[in-house]
């Protein structure tokens, strides 16, 4: 899972080094529109639903922390 979240984040920022940060957010790698295609891509590549309630910076920190939300969110119905 988490090589496919890293495809994710280097597919949509390959400038930046998602391996070396210790929070993507605070290092400016991830704005709010990040965000927002990150959440499209987890849920079509993992085939889940993420919560609105669970779209805070505390989320997308970390590839650890990404995996959390994925782990967490609701398989979708049908």
């Amino acid at each position: 899972m988490e090589e496919k979240i890293l495809s994710i984040l280097k597919e949509l920022k390959p400038e930046a080094d998602f391996e070396g940060a210790p929070d993507f957010i605070e290092a400016g790698f991830l704005d709010s529109f990040d965000v927002v295609a990150i959440v499209s891509e987890l849920e079509q590549a993992f085939g889940v639903v993420v919560d609105a309630f669970d779209i805070v910076p505390e989320h997308f920190s970390s590839l650890e922390t990404l995996e959390a939300l994925v782990e967490k969110s609701t398989k979708r119905d049908g």
